[in-house]
């Protein structure tokens, strides 16, 4: 058991780590070209922000439930 909770532990800091260079790399888009609502909620298709939003919160969603499962808890 302690095999799976070390996976999955790893898992959950390599995303922590992916979210935090997504993080780093919208600032640096932002402090280069800005960034308004419509690029941050409706970006036009193809642009570097398209897609963005979505994947970020799957991510996020995804460490959310694996610190659950880490701790044994449940997600209600």
């Amino acid at each position: 058991m302690a095999e799976n909770i070390d996976a999955l532990v790893q898992e959950k800091n390599d995303l922590v780590n992916k979210m935090l260079d997504m993080q780093k790399k919208f600032v640096e888009y932002e402090h280069q070209h800005g960034v308004s609502g419509k690029d941050y909620y409706a970006p036009e298709s193809g642009s570097e922000l398209d897609g963005y939003r979505q994947e970020y919160a799957e991510i996020a969603d995804r460490v959310v439930n694996l610190a659950h499962q880490i701790k044994g808890s449940h997600r209600d």
